[in-house]
C-alpha cells in the first residue's frame, strides 16, 4: 500500500478523524471522510487540551488558531463541595510550557472543529454520508453509508466514537453504562469573575456527585459540566434537554458557587456517561479504530480528545512508514504501540469514577490526603510528557546523542 496510492475512508468527522485526515492526506494519501451530520456547527460544548495533545496541533501548524479563542490554564484546583475548602491546587500555565514544551488550552469543542477544518481541503469531507455497516474483503473494505450507496476503500479507519458503527467489524462487544450522567452548559463570564485574572479549571468533589467547570471562547464564556449518579441510562447516544431546576435540586446544599454557576445556564444537555471493556485488539487487516471508537474511556481525566489526537499520530506515522503492500502490519504497529497507554489512562479513568464520589468519612478523607501530596506538575509527567511521535519513530543508530524524546521539555 504505497502512500501516494493508499485510497483511505475515515468514518467520523470528530476531533480524531479531522485530524487523521489533515495528517494522512499531507502524507500525500488518496484521503475521504465520512461524516453523518449535514454540517459541521456549534456541537458540544467545553474540552480541555492538556500538552501531549496540544503538541499534535502545533506540529499541524495550529498554534495561532488555537491562541485565538482558546484559554491557556493557570492552574487546576479542587474544592470540597460544601465549604469550598481547598484540597489541591496543581499549577500550569507557562510552567507547562516550560516543562511539556506546550500549554494547557480551554476551548470550545466548536472552535476547535473549526481550527481542524480549516487544515483539510474541501473535498476531503464529505458530509450528510454517514456508514451503517462495514464488510471487510480480501483486498478492499465495502462502506454502506446512509444515502443508500456502497464505496470502498483500501483501509477504513473508525472514528465514530464511544457507539462506533466501526467497531462492529474489529469487536463484538457493547457500550457500558457508568451509572453517571452529565448535565452540561456554558454561562456568561460574569458569574465567574474571578476567571478574568485567574483562568483556571475548578473541579467540586461530593458524595455521588462532582462539578468541573472552566473559562472558553477567549475567556468570554464558562463551561460547566455537572456529573451525579443516575439510576439507569436514559439518554443513550445522543445528548437530551436537561433543566436548570434539576440541577438545582440535585445540588441542593452545595456550596453558593457551584448553585449559582450550575443553574446560570439558559439551557443544558444531559448524556448518559458510557465507556467499553477494553477490547483485545483494535484493528482487523483492513479496518483500524482510533479515538471514542477503539478505546472509549470516561471523562474523569480529561484525556479523550487527548488521547485521539495522539492515535491519529501514532497510525499515521505507521502507515506512513509501511512503504507498499497491504496495511495489516501497520495498523498492528499501531495496535501494539498504543494499547498499553489507553489501557493505563481506561483504568484510571474508571477508578477516579469512583474516588471522585466517595461519600464524606475515611475514605474521603484519605484521597484529599493524596491529592494533596501531588500539587505538582511532576505528577503529570506520565500524561503530559508522552511525546506520541516520537513514541511511534523507531529508535535511529546510536550516536552519542541524546534521543531527542529523552527530555520532556522537548518542543514541537
Amino acid at each position: 500500500m504505497a502512500p501516494s496510492k493508499a485510497q483511505v475512508a475515515i468514518v467520523g468527522g470528530g476531533v480524531a478523524g479531522l485530524v487523521t485526515a489533515t495528517l494522512l492526506h499531507g502524507h500525500g494519501m488518496d484521503v475521504r471522510l465520512f461524516e453523518q451530520t449535514p454540517v459541521f456547527g456549534a456541537v458540544g460544548a467545553g474540552i480541555q487540551l492538556s500538552p501531549n495533545g496540544v503538541r499534535v496541533l502545533y506540529r499541524l501548524g495550529l498554534a495561532d488558531a488555537l491562541a485565538r479563542t482558546g484559554v491557556r490554564a493557570g492552574a487546576i484546583e479542587t474544592r470540597r463541595w460544601d465549604d469550598a475548602s481547598l484540597i489541591a491546587r496543581v499549577p500550569h500555565g507557562a510552567r507547562c510550557d516550560e516543562r511539556f514544551g506546550a500549554p494547557y488550552y480551554l476551548i470550545h469543542r466548536a472552535d476547535l472543529q473549526r481550527c481542524l477544518v480549516s487544515a483539510l481541503p474541501e473535498d476531503v469531507v464529505e458530509l450528510g454520508r454517514g456508514c451503517v455497516r462495514l464488510v471487510e474483503r480480501p483486498d478492499t473494505v465495502e462502506l454502506h453509508l446512509t444515502d443508500g450507496s456502497v464505496t470502498t476503500a483500501d483501509l477504513v479507519i473508525g472514528a465514530d466514537g464511544v457507539h462506533s458503527v466501526a467497531r462492529r467489524a474489529v469487536v463484538d462487544d457493547e457500550p457500558r453504562f457508568s451509572g453517571y450522567s452529565v448535565h452540561r452548559g456554558l454561562v456568561p463570564a460574569e458569574v465567574m469573575p474571578s476567571f478574568t485574572h485567574d483562568p483556571r479549571v475548578v473541579f467540586w468533589l461530593g458524595p455521588e456527585r462532582h462539578v468541573t467547570y472552566y473559562p472558553i471562547v477567549g475567556g468570554d464564556m464558562v463551561h460547566f459540566s455537572a456529573v451525579g449518579v443516575s439510576p439507569d441510562a436514559r439518554s443513550g447516544s445522543s445528548s437530551v434537554p436537561g433543566t436548570t431546576e434539576d440541577l438545582d435540586a440535585a445540588f441542593a446544599g452545595w456550596h453558593e458557587e457551584v448553585r449559582r454557576v450550575v443553574t446560570a445556564a439558559e439551557s443544558v444537555t444531559r448524556w448518559d456517561l458510557y465507556d467499553r471493556d477494553m477490547a483485545c485488539r483494535y484493528a482487523t487487516d483492513r479496518v483500524v479504530l482510533l479515538g471514542d471508537a477503539a478505546h472509549p474511556t470516561l471523562p474523569y481525566l480529561s484525556q479523550g480528545a487527548n488521547q485521539a489526537l495522539e492515535d491519529a499520530v501514532v497510525l499515521a506515522r505507521c502507515l506512513r512508514e509501511a512503504g507498499p503492500g497491504t496495511p495489516t502490519g501497520a495498523v498492528r504497529r499501531y495496535q501494539g504501540l498504543r494499547m498499553p497507554r489507553t489501557a493505563d489512562i481506561h483504568r484510571r479513568a474508571r477508578a477516579l469514577g469512583r474516588t471522585f464520589h466517595l461519600p464524606d468519612g475515611a475514605h474521603q478523607e484519605r484521597r484529599d490526603r493524596d491529592m494533596r501530596a501531588r500539587q505538582s506538575l511532576e505528577h503529570l509527567d506520565w500524561l503530559y510528557g508522552h511525546d506520541a511521535a516520537a513514541a511511534a519513530t523507531p529508535p535511529e543508530p546510536a550516536s552519542g546523542r541524546e534521543p531527542s524524546a529523552a527530555r520532556l521539555t522537548h518542543r514541537p
